[in-house]
């Protein structure tokens, strides 16, 4: 039978071990396609053969083969009966791929063994279920599994190839998946990488990278963060050391080729960021500082993009094996048990909140599978529309997180990665929202008073801290973070204290004082404007209050904003809509609007 994919060597390889009857094991890079080629080349070039894939990190040693008691049907008598995992009996023929065989433990290696050797398990023979071709697959890096196979009794058995990204047919997958867009200039920008290069910008980290480019974000966001750093598209020197950075360049490049933007940020960036992984169906990681408000933002989108909440997982607390389990069947085969929340035809997002923070060492390897083939010890997850990632850095205001590390077959499993800054996330809507007059005193305060390291040192969650220790009359200080021995974060709170108790040494100005004495204040920015074309120090205070101000408060204040906006420079105005959310730009086109018709 003709193949499909006659060119590339891993479709050829395929077909081989399946006329032969031999065991194949194939060895390639993370995101070359090898687990893919298998889901596509099998049902073309052998119709009615399934893939039966098993992801080998997350099986236990009662996963593939059980002893169980079953009832005889003739005589009724119990019985202790071998139970094979279901996927292996899948009633048609099939080809079985053991993926990231590595990664497995050392009962489960020894259970492959006959597998790989005999196509058996236990007292069953996969040829009479169907079988018809058994491969193990993975990276045989040390850097990306634990373990070599060395065992000479099953090496033995099988026909090993070692493969590359030109010996799988990804670049006709990939312009299958654009089909609007002439990839030939990428895949020449890619060709033309050195072979480091190119291993760090594996085919699937391209496709994220295209993905990307698609919805209109910065392409860089495709690359992934590996131990909480950007990976860097950069080459080695002879010497061992790092070659120059060539990451912008290379992005640019693949951006022209496609003719598309490769813009340096978005505005809103991490709601964009959501609202497509649930429109797009992608996996994708939120990296931020400690209470910034990465988790609620998620919960709170997801709620309004599925009028659903969703199902959240917090990795300290939580095992894959929490997740699925296997239970005997009547028909004498082994099920997964899918957790209740994982279960049924109901869309669902899934949140994995402290991604880097894993109950234990294993579960990063175990979570490769739902991350990129959405499927839990080979069983699908019904509806699955999104999942959410949120993690910290490794650091923070100089400060070692406990978070574990990850490698870049784990890390390149998320079409977007993204390091989230505190303004990303529109907290101050919320505080002002929840707590009014109170939650406005001290976002100025913490807008105008202090520093920028200082606004690190004040995360969203300690903001709420002290909001709510002035409300309930407690002294601040407590509100801050302790570093121990009794030192606090380095933070003055004086001039906080000042703005609560209205006592401050300088009456301070904000948009309500402005709208109290606003025809003062016209004449003083009109007065500016003859002065100087630049403005006066009259000029940037309200230029600086306009720009911290958040939505609410300048739709509080519109009219004043309205009169005082037609007295600043043009300039200025510009910086009003460039690069803003897109709440900010609606609010500024209807106050240029507004300022246009009082002129």
């Amino acid at each position: 039978m003709t193949s499909p994919t006659t060119g590339h060597r891993l479709g050829r390889f395929i077909d081989a071990m399946i006329a032969m009857g031999q065991t194949g094991q194939v060895f390639g890079e993370h995101g070359i396609g090898k687990t893919s080629t298998f889901l596509t080349h099998v049902p073309e070039a052998h119709p009615g053969t399934e893939v039966v894939v098993i992801p080998a990190a997350n099986l236990t040693p009662d996963d593939l083969l059980v002893n169980a008691p079953v009832r005889e049907r003739d005589s009724g008598e119990l019985v202790l009966t071998q139970l094979i995992m279901q996927q292996l009996r899948p009633g048609a023929p099939f080809v079985l791929l053991i993926d990231d065989s590595l990664q497995a433990g050392e009962t489960i290696q020894s259970q492959l063994m006959q597998i790989a050797c005999n196509w058996s398990l236990g007292e069953h023979d996969l040829r009479e279920l169907g079988c018809v071709g058994v491969f193990l697959t993975d990276n045989e890096s040390l850097a990306e599994t634990s373990a070599r196979r060395g065992d000479l009794a099953v090496l033995d058995r099988m026909v090993t190839l070692r493969i590359t990204a030109n010996d799988t047919p990804w670049r006709e997958k990939l312009a299958e998946r654009y089909p609007d867009w002439d990839l030939t200039g990428v895949f020449r920008v890619w060709a033309g990488l050195t072979p480091t290069l190119r291993a760090a910008l594996s085919p699937r980290t391209l496709e994220h990278v295209l993905d990307c480019a698609r919805a209109g974000f910065p392409l860089a966001w495709g690359l992934p963060l590996v131990n909480g750093q950007r990976l860097a598209l950069r080459d080695t020197k002879a010497d061992g050391k790092p070659g120059p950075d060539r990451t912008g360049e290379i992005l640019d490049d693949i951006a022209a080729a496609i003719g598309r933007p490769n813009p340096a940020t978005i505005a809103d960036p991490v709601n964009r960021i959501l609202r497509a992984a649930v429109r797009e169906q992608w996996a994708v990681l939120l990296q931020g500082p400690p209470g910034c408000g990465k988790t609620e933002i998620a919960k709170a989108v997801v709620r309004e993009e599925t009028g659903t909440d969703p199902v959240y997982f917090s990795l300290p607390v939580t095992n894959v094996e929490d997740l699925c389990v296997p239970v005997p069947t009547p028909d004498g085969t082994l099920d997964t048990l899918l957790t209740r929340s994982l279960a049924g035809p109901k869309p669902k997002v899934i949140v994995w909140d402290e991604y880097n923070r894993p109950k234990d060492k294993a579960t990063f390897a175990k979570l490769m599978e739902i991350t990129q083939e959405w499927t839990l010890a080979g069983r699908p997850i019904e509806a699955l529309a999104a999942q959410i990632a949120l993690q910290n850095p490794p650091y923070h205001l100089g400060r070692r997180l406990q978070v574990s590390t990850n490698n870049i077959a784990q890390a390149s499993r998320f079409t977007v990665s993204y390091e989230v800054r505190p303004e990303d996330i529109p907290a101050n809507e919320w505080l002002i929202s929840t707590y009014g007059e109170v939650a406005e005193t001290v976002l100025e305060w913490w807008k105008n008073d202090i520093d920028d390291e200082g606004r690190e040192w004040i995360s969203k969650r300690t903001l709420e801290r002290l909001i709510k220790l002035h409300t309930h009359d407690q002294p601040l200080e407590p509100g801050l973070i302790y570093l121990g021995e009794g030192e606090y974060a380095p933070v003055s709170l004086t001039q906080l204290e000042a703005r609560l108790a209205k006592r401050a040494e300088e009456p301070r100005i904000g948009l309500a004082e402005l709208t109290r004495d606003v025809a003062a204040w016209e004449a003083r920015l009109a007065a500016a404007s003859e002065t100087s074309t630049e403005g006066t120090n009259d000029t940037d205070l309200v230029h600086r209050l306009f720009t911290n101000a958040e939505v609410s408060q300048l739709k509080r204040h519109a009219k004043t904003v309205s009169r005082l906006l037609r007295h600043l420079p043009p300039k200025l105005r510009a910086t009003y809509l460039v690069g803003q959310t897109p709440a900010r730009q609606r609010f500024w086109v209807a106050a240029l609007a507004q300022m246009k018709e009082m002129a």
